[in-house]
C-alpha cells in the first residue's frame, strides 16, 4: 500500500501510547487516557510532573534521553494497568503468582504501584536479556565471528536486528495484540490531522497515514544502530565482561539515540528521511489500520491534551 503524504508544516510534542481498548496521549501539559468500554468512552486526564523541573540537570542534552525513557516507560506502564482495569472481570485473566503475593501482602495502593514497578524492572531485565546478553553470548560461541572486533561487532547488531523483527512479527500473530496495533494506527493518524491542521475529525483522520516518523518503534531501531557503533568502543575478547561493558554503555547509546530521534523530529530534510526510514518500515508491523471506534477514541485522548496556547506544544519546545 503506498505511503500517502506525510509532510507537514507544524510537528507537535504530543505522542501517545496505544492501550487495551484505548488511547494515551500526553501533551506539554498533561496527559489523558481515554478506553472504550461496554458503557461507553471512560476518561482519565491529569497534569504531568517532568522530573526535570525538579533536577534541571536531567533535562540536559544526551542526559534527557534515559530520564524521558525512563519516565515514559514507567507512565505508559501505569496507563496500560489502568486500561487493563477496564476489562470486564469474567475477561480478565488469573493474576500471575507474583502479583498475588503483592496484592495479599500489601494495601490496594501499594500493591498497584509495587507490581508497576515490578512490570517495569522486568522489562528492563527482558530487554537487556535479549539485546545485549544473549547477541554478545552467540557470537561468543561462533568462532568464525570472533576473529575481529569489527565483524563481532556487526555479528552482535545483526542479531540484535533479528531478535527485534522476531519479536515484533511473533506479537503480530497474537489477536489481542492486533487489535493494540490498530490503536497504535488510530494514534499516528490522529496526530498526523492535528498536524495537518485538518478538524478532528473520523472522516479526516482516516485518510492520513500510519505511518509517523516521531514513533518509539523508530526509537528502538535507533538505538540499535547506535549501539552498533558506540560498541565498538569496546574491544575485548571475554563475553562476560563484553556484556559488562555494553551494559555500562547502555546510557550513552540512549542519551544519543534520543537526540538523534529528536533532531529528526525537528527537521525534514533528505538525511531525516534516511535515518526514520527504517522506523517508518519497521511500523508496517506494530501499526494496523483501525475501525472508526478506534478513531473516536485517540480524537478524544488528543482534544484533552492540546494546550490553550496555540503552538505551545510545538516539536522542541
Amino acid at each position: 500500500m503506498p505511503e500517502k503524504n506525510s509532510a507537514c508544516s507544524f510537528r507537535t510534542s504530543i505522542g501517545g501510547q496505544a492501550l487495551i481498548e484505548g488511547i494515551l496521549m500526553r501533551g506539554p501539559k498533561k496527559q489523558a487516557i481515554v478506553c472504550r468500554t461496554k458503557e461507553g468512552l471512560v476518561e482519565k486526564t491529569e497534569e504531568l510532573k517532568f522530573v526535570k523541573d525538579k533536577y534541571p540537570i536531567l533535562g540536559l542534552p544526551f542526559i534527557r534521553g534515559c530520564a524521558t525513557f525512563l519516565d515514559s516507560m514507567v507512565k505508559g506502564m501505569q496507563a496500560l494497568t489502568y486500561s487493563a482495569e477496564l476489562v470486564p472481570i469474567e475477561e480478565q485473566g488469573e493474576p500471575d503468582k507474583i502479583d498475588q503475593w503483592i496484592e495479599k501482602h500489601f494495601t490496594a495502593e501499594k500493591a498497584q504501584k509495587l507490581i508497576i514497578g515490578v512490570a517495569v524492572v522486568l522489562g528492563i531485565a527482558l530487554s537487556l536479556l535479549l539485546f545485549i546478553f544473549l547477541p554478545a553470548l552467540i557470537v561468543g560461541l561462533i568462532k568464525p565471528l570472533t576473529q575481529t572486533y569489527i565483524v563481532r561487532n556487526l555479528s552482535e547488531g545483526f542479531i540484535r536486528v533479528l531478535i527485534l523483527l522476531g519479536y515484533m512479527w511473533l506479537c503480530t500473530r497474537v489477536s489481542d495484540v492486533k487489535r493494540l496495533f490498530s490503536y497504535h494506527g488510530a494514534e499516528h493518524k490522529t496526530i498526523f490531522c492535528y498536524e495537518h491542521g485538518k478538524a478532528l475529525t473520523v472522516e479526516n483522520v482516516r485518510s492520513e497515514s500510519r505511518f509517523h516518523p516521531r514513533c518509539g518503534t523508530s526509537f528502538l531501531l535507533v538505538v540499535i544502530v547506535v549501539s552498533i557503533l558506540v560498541n565498538a568502543l569496546v574491544r575485548v575478547d571475554n563475553s562476560f565482561v563484553r556484556m559488562g561493558c555494553h551494559l555500562l554503555l547502555l546510557p550513552v547509546v540512549v542519551g544519543i539515540s534520543y537526540e538523534i530521534n529528536r533532531w529528526c523530529g525537528a527537521h525534514d530534510n533528505l538525511l531525516s528521511k534516511i535515518l526514520s526510514a527504517p522506523g517508518k518500515w519497521l511500523q508496517r508491523m506494530t501499526t494496523n489500520e483501525p475501525d472508526d471506534s478506534m478513531i473516536e477514541c485517540a480524537i478524544r485522548a488528543m482534544e484533552l491534551v492540546i494546550p490553550e496556547e496555540k503552538g505551545s506544544d510545538a516539536w522542541g519546545n
